[in-house]
């Protein structure tokens, strides 16, 4: 049974979320010359100020908004702005979509980590003119495009040196997003200290796993623990606030910059061409066309047999189909399946599902028909998006 019925109309392909949106309020931060947009979710007292979507009328919102004037001036917040010493905007976590957010028309974009992470610079890339809002977790940049908070989300999903994020991948089936586009964007690692601190002073280095395992082979050279935190900007604020003298960390020039650390090497990275491949997520997804070049995401599951896998690929093989990416999972919701053997008796094995990239739009009828031949097999089939390829350099 498939997840996914398909026409030649290309606006069918995928489900829809409603429109209905909340209202949502902001404010923000100057840190030096550089003004970051944060939520008045973070500030305790808006947690009263929740607003039934269903019911609520423009009288209601403009008492909410009064109620949020009077309460920024008598805060320590003066003209929308607050100046605050070694302060940045603290990342949205999963309570903080209980609140409300802007409603200003800024175009809200998503990312995992704090302010000088490399999903920001990719968040900045995809969307020059956005206002990039970090987020604790990955699980909360989903919730928090669910939840209206925000337009998009972007987010990594693989690395030509560390290879595939598979939170990530788990993190699309579970939630209902659409894939809207992808960004390629090239990651220049340094090696940050405070400042005095030398190259022989150190003996660990913080940083998120896929950035120390990209630069796997300068950081063995130093001889020195290797520590895994959340996001390589958490790891420099982490030196830099708490003054360490024999710790570094992996992470962007912009981190060093805003977290007022020394740079003591560029490009640590083991390879100069280390490129992280971003998607951009949406509520809705955009509808194919066939004047561009598209890419395709999907995923499914398969029985169990010889050569079933052989010919799910075969449907694309056959209609000269070029596959960019395949990648399997254990699928969270079924883990284990169970054989009967006539031989070996009963036994249990992983329940695997596919995802898979191929490099043509859903608009056209070859690719209708490849994903229509595969759905006839499929247990289970899904079209996480159709969407322009990334065709720029990095």
């Amino acid at each position: 049974m498939s997840v996914v019925g398909l026409t030649l109309d290309p606006s069918t392909f995928f489900s829809r979320c409603p429109k209905k949106q909340p209202p949502r309020y902001n404010t923000s931060v100057a840190v030096g010359s550089r003004k970051r947009n944060f939520d008045v979710l973070s500030i305790s007292t808006m947690a009263s100020l929740h607003v039934d979507d269903d019911n609520t009328s423009r009288s209601q919102a403009m008492e909410v908004s009064r109620t949020l004037d009077q309460l920024i001036s008598s805060s320590n917040i003066e003209s929308g702005s607050i100046s605050v010493s070694r302060s940045l905007p603290r990342p949205l976590t999963a309570s903080d979509l209980s609140g409300v957010t802007s409603t200003r028309p800024c175009f809200r974009v998503a990312y995992q980590g704090l302010p000088g992470a490399y999903s920001e610079s990719a968040a900045a890339k995809a969307y020059p003119e956005c206002e990039a809002v970090p987020c604790e977790q990955f699980e909360t940049t989903f919730e928090a495009v669910e939840r209206w908070s925000v337009d998009r989300a972007v987010l990594p999903i693989e690395n030509s040196l560390g290879g595939s994020i598979h939170r990530n991948y788990d993190l699309l089936i579970r939630h209902k997003l659409h894939i809207v586009g992808e960004v390629q964007f090239a990651v220049r690692h340094c090696l940050l200290a405070n400042h005095g601190v030398k190259k022989e002073n150190l003996r660990r280095v913080l940083s998120h796993p896929q950035a120390l395992a990209q630069c796997e082979h300068t950081l063995t050279k130093l001889g020195v623990v290797k520590e895994a935190v959340d996001d390589t900007a958490g790891a420099a604020q982490f030196v830099s606030f708490n003054e360490l003298g024999d710790t570094a960390a992996v992470a962007s020039s912009l981190a060093a910059k805003i977290y007022g650390l020394n740079i003591l090497e560029r490009d640590i990275q083991d390879d100069s061409e280390n490129i992280t491949r971003f998607l951009m997520l949406a509520r809705e997804p955009i509808i194919p066309t066939v004047d561009r070049p598209f890419k395709t995401s999907i995923v499914f599951s398969l029985e169990e047999g010889p050569g079933v896998l052989f010919k799910a690929l075969a449907v694309f093989a056959m209609r000269n189909i070029n596959l960019t990416k395949i990648e399997s999972r254990p699928w969270r919701n079924k883990p284990l399946r169970v054989s009967d053997d006539c031989i070996n008796g009963s036994y249990k094995y992983f329940h695997y599902i596919f995802y898979v990239d191929f490099e043509a739009s859903m608009a056209s009828e070859n690719s209708q028909n490849a994903v229509r031949h595969l759905q006839e097999f499929a247990k289970y089939l899904r079209v996480l998006g159709s969407y322009p390829m990334d065709t720029n350099e990095p």
